[in-house]
């Protein structure tokens, strides 16, 4: 059977969450068929990610370890893959469903004439098909597509749609890749990269613990107390759309349907009422708290725990309560 690809995104050389998350999922659809799983890597650090792609079940890892993968814009990522799709033979690629790799996802399935699914929050398989299952309007409605047939098929993947989980995997084969980069490729050129300052929080994508804040709030001074109880929980801090609108706070923040998807075993929303269209971003966190002096708030309806109360007087009393036993 042809090998199943996987996009690796990478951080110099750390694979982030939803890489591992895709590799698992992989690893069972390839089972089912008896077909390898192969993981793709390009840019500086890319070969550092064997090892720990193979406890996730990558076999093999194509890989582009050149600072030339990020110095042009999109193509030369767009290059590397048609170049492993040659010569590979393989017929199907799961990537990151992020603004970026949508990106280099269109332009490759222009050249290979391949099918394109993104924002995929499960993978099935049935007679031979690949399910792809999609959140469409918010979480409403979900919709399911049949990948069928040669003709290649990109799928982009949600972060935090799949838990990720270890297995005992054998050496990665890793196969380098000569990428000669065409004068397309060449053509815009990146002049710089301005890194946001990120604190010591994690990230709200791959958090385990998530507070976030909404138009509950009243203002941006708000995200104060959200942070404070953010830190003692060492969790990420998120924002609904209607805060990050109002410029409250950074819509890198943003939680919901046009922003971050998480799924973190501990969700605390104070101040949100819970529209559909970020609860399609959190709905499927395994513990879910929500704080909110309307009792009437959507949110109740899929909070675990729920609080009705003002949050100003809420919050500081959790935050008290746990830094008391946390001694």
């Amino acid at each position: 059977m042809s090998e199943l690809l996987v996009l690796i995104d990478h951080a110099g050389g750390a694979p982030r969450k939803v890489s591992t998350q895709m590799l698992t999922r992989a690893r069972v659809l390839a089972a089912a068929t008896v077909s390898p799983v192969s993981a793709v890597g390009v840019g500086a650090g890319a070969a550092r990610t064997a090892d720990r792609l193979g406890q996730f079940g990558a076999q093999k890892l194509y890989v582009w370890d050149s600072e030339e993968a990020t110095r042009y814009v999109t193509l030369p990522v767009v290059e590397a893959l048609q170049q492993v799709f040659e010569r590979s033979g393989a017929r199907r690629l799961l990537f990151p469903s992020t603004n970026f790799h949508k990106d280099v996802a269109a332009r490759l399935a222009v050249r290979l004439g391949a099918g394109i699914i993104t924002d995929a929050s499960d993978l099935q398989l049935s007679d031979g098909d690949m399910i792809v299952s999609k959140d469409v309007f918010g979480g409403a409605t979900i919709t399911r597509s049949h990948v069928r047939g040669d003709r290649p098929a990109l799928i982009g993947v949600k972060p935090n749609a799949f838990a990720a989980e270890e297995v005992a995997g054998g050496p990665v084969e890793v196969v380098d890749l000569d990428v000669a980069l065409s004068d397309e490729a060449r053509r815009s050129r990146v002049v710089e990269v301005v890194a946001q300052a990120a604190g010591d929080r994690p990230d709200v994508g791959e958090a385990s613990i998530v507070v976030a804040g909404g138009r509950g709030l009243g203002d941006a001074s708000g995200f104060e107390l959200i942070g404070e109880l953010a830190d003692v929980l060492g969790a990420g801090v998120g924002a609904s759309r209607a805060a990050a609108d109002a410029g409250w706070i950074p819509h890198r923040h943003q939680i919901g349907q046009t922003g971050k998807t998480v799924a973190p075993q501990l969700y605390i929303g104070a101040g949100i009422s819970g529209a559909i269209q970020h609860r399609a971003g959190m709905q499927t966190s395994q513990l879910i708290v929500a704080i909110n002096k309307d009792p009437e708030a959507p949110i109740f309806q899929i909070a675990d725990l729920g609080v009705v109360g003002d949050l100003y007087k809420v919050v500081p009393r959790l935050i008290e309560e746990i830094r008391r036993r946390q001694g």
